[in-house]
């Protein structure tokens, strides 16, 4: 299968092909500015004769804005340039001493909100941003990254107030999570018309002054063509397909063809004009979808009886439009059901400044979060109002996945956390025991425990090393003590984890012996517990004087190879390479 994505208008400046114009009037607000052009690639000061030119030289050129000057002589200069806030550029305003980054215009449309943690994340500013739902933590209707129509302005705003506001949707869908007030209604359909609505649905549907309609990616079109099709011909048969239907083109998930058609100019073009990626099919694969209109000719021209069918119905799906043609193209539309997401998200090991920016970007866009108690109270100050916490306690695991998974499963936006890094000794595994190709997964890694450790031990390792768990809960001892037999031997650096608890106090013990008789006595061992948590604590010793004693459930052992050292109170293992002339 083949991709191919139109151009994305509004990346963030650190990600993509954004232009950004950056404009200054002084000698310092020219310094902050080349901080921002050092970072990133596709931004650069704009100059003119003056600096009231330089703005709207970059206003009408650039995608965003960054202005080292005064927030009244901004407006004053551009107020008579604004035009429609979904075409404007984004406008971020920093102060001549670079304290404030202020989203001013296009907080969401345009990206400004965004843009201003950006700027003051690199001149060590504060994003100031005014925008309602934000500064109330809520989801603004216009940045989920659907297409809405209809009453944003009002529905964002009863939102706010507390109002009641009926959800109602063809289906479950990965929403993040909404504020109670914000409440399930009746399937779409028959509408009542009294009170504020968010419809998410693909069918074109009357739309009132209370009235949002989210349009969810739930359609795919199916496209087949002769050679040279004009795109026109193209957009106005599927546009036509999908009017006669009901169906909104703003719902399109992507246009799918076989791939002997992945150059045709007429269906790139289409796609690109919709904003939709065009994905391509061997003949073979696609001949394997059955469909309602099979055609010997089309299987003689491009072997396979259907394209625009197929095509459609390629991942599954439910035809909505059977094809249709024009006197070069044919085309077919699908539904397909939504997906759920499921996040498996590591919070690091404790401390909030060890957790990466995309695992708090993940528990904000999620509607369930699935976690051990002690992890979740964690993030709760993270999570969104309306989020649904389902946690529980130690030795939960295999339920916490199951729930996790069925979340996602029944359509919605799941993020499961856990300690460390969520693939090493944590929910990973489990969770992924039980998903299907019905969800979608996003794995986010996280700081582990080892590595929290190794740092604050120093670099122990520098070097080959090895993870291994001492908890016989899920592995026979047997099989622990040949897998520390075999890291003893390879003189790997050992980081040993659950090393040790009150039923299992003479484990610890046996394993150092294993490795004290392949390596010399004072090879270093050290021990953290509570890596970068308050209560924190670092211990060194060797392989001689280690007292096992010291190590709890919350410690992580690091047992050094041969060539371990201790450098300045710290655990190095050399990585041994030298230099050669």
């Amino acid at each position: 299968m083949t991709t191919t994505a139109p151009h994305r208008h509004r990346d963030t400046p650190g990600t993509g092909p954004h232009r950004v114009g950056l404009v200054a009037a002084t000698a310092a607000g020219r310094r902050h500015a080349r901080t921002l052009a050092a970072a990133w690639p596709h931004a650069r000061l704009v100059e003119a004769d003056g600096v009231a030119d330089a703005l709207r030289t970059a206003w009408t050129t650039c995608d965003a804005v960054v202005a080292f000057l005064a927030t009244g002589a901004v407006v004053r200069v551009l107020a008579p340039l604004l035009g429609d806030k979904r075409t404007d550029p984004a406008v971020v305003v920093v102060d001549e001493a670079a304290r404030h980054a202020v989203a001013l215009l296009g907080g969401h449309a345009g990206g400004a909100n965004p843009l201003a943690a950006e700027v003051a994340a690199l001149l060590d500013a504060r994003p100031v941003v005014t925008t309602a739902t934000d500064a109330v933590d809520l989801p603004g209707l216009d940045t989920l990254g659907w297409p809405v129509e209809g009453a944003v302005a009002a529905v964002s705003r009863a939102i706010l107030d507390g109002e009641p506001v009926r959800l109602v949707a063809d289906a479950v869908w990965p929403l993040p999570a909404l504020p109670p007030n914000v409440h399930p209604g009746p399937p779409t359909g028959e509408h009542p018309q009294d009170g504020y609505r968010v419809l998410v649905t693909d069918r074109i549907v009357p739309v009132d002054d209370r009235t949002v309609v989210l349009r969810p990616p739930s359609l795919v079109a199916g496209v087949g063509s002769s050679r040279g099709v004009a795109a026109a011909e193209v957009d106005a048969l599927l546009h036509r397909a999908l009017a006669d239907a009901g169906l909104s083109p703003a719902s399109l998930r992507c246009l799918a063809s076989v791939d002997v058609k992945a150059d045709e100019e007429g269906i790139r073009a289409t796609a690109d004009a919709l904003g939709v990626p065009l994905r391509t099919w061997p003949a073979a694969e696609l001949s394997a979808v059955d469909v309602p209109h099979p055609s010997e000719v089309v299987r003689a021209a491009v072997g396979t009886p259907s394209v625009a069918e197929a095509a459609a119905l390629r991942d599954g799906g439910t035809l909505l439009v059977p094809k249709t043609a024009s006197a070069m193209a044919t085309v077919a539309v699908a539904r397909h059901t939504p997906r759920g997401r499921l996040a498996i998200v590591g919070l690091g090991p404790g401390a909030a400044d060890l957790r990466t920016p995309r695992a708090v970007t993940e528990l904000r866009r999620a509607a369930v979060v699935v976690g051990l108690d002690q992890y979740v109270d964690q993030v709760r100050d993270l999570l969104r109002p309306g989020t649904r916490v389902l946690a529980s306690g130690l030795g939960a695991e295999e339920e916490r996945a199951r729930s996790a998974v069925a979340e996602a499963t029944a359509g919605h936006a799941v993020a499961l956390v856990g300690s460390g890094d969520a693939g090493v000794y944590a929910m990973a595994s489990p969770a992924l025991e039980y998903a299907d190709e019905r969800i979608d997964v996003v794995g986010v890694p996280g700081v582990t425990a080892a590595l929290a450790a190794a740092a604050l031990l120093g670099a122990p390792i520098g070097h080959d090393h090895v993870y291994l768990s001492l908890s016989d809960l899920h592995t026979p001892w047997a099989v622990i003590e040949r897998r520390v037999a075999a890291a003893a031997e390879a003189d790997l650096v050992a980081l040993l984890y659950n090393p040790r608890s009150r039923a299992r106090d003479w484990q610890l013990g046996a394993v150092l012996a294993t490795f004290a008789a392949h390596r010399p006595p004072q090879t270093p061992v050290g021990v953290v517990r509570n890596a970068s948590r308050p209560d924190e604590q670092v211990h060194l010793a060797t392989l001689a004087t280690f007292d096992p004693s010291v190590v709890d459930m919350y410690g992580l052992v690091v047992v050094g190879s041969s060539q371990t050292r201790l450098v300045g109170g710290r655990m190095v293992t050399p990585r041994g390479y030298r230099w050669r002339g």
